[in-house]
């Protein structure tokens, strides 16, 4: 049997049938759900061309870049480093500590271990 719903003053519910099929929330609470959610790890996924890219020897920094249409200089603005850093944390060979991977992963809008080799 289900939990009843608890009528919210700031929520609105749209039934169908006598049953809530849909939940209408301020936009505020909504950014909080949306800011504050943790993706489960089987919500984590990486795109074909971006494993594709890494196989073929591009760090995941360098392919999740190119995938995403962003120059090093773009990548470098959005994440508070400079162009030649970028350019040294993409190659293959490189040593990237986690607080940089972190960093790198909010400047690309992912979430830490889509980053991860």
């Amino acid at each position: 049997m289900s939990e009843p719903i608890k009528k919210q003053d700031d929520v609105q519910f749209i039934e169908e049938n006598g049953a809530p099929v849909f939940a209408v929330i301020p936009i505020k609470k909504y950014q909080d759900l949306v800011n504050h959610y943790v993706p489960k790890e089987s919500d984590i996924t990486i795109p074909h061309a971006v494993v594709k890219a890494n196989v073929k020897g591009d760090s995941m920094v360098k392919a999740w870049r190119e995938y995403l249409g962003l120059t090093q200089e773009e990548l470098a603005a959005r994440a508070g480093m400079t162009q030649p850093a970028i350019a040294k944390l993409e190659k293959s060979d490189a040593n990237l500590r986690r607080k940089t991977l972190e960093k790198l992963a909010v400047a690309m809008d992912l979430v830490l271990e889509q980053l991860e080799e």
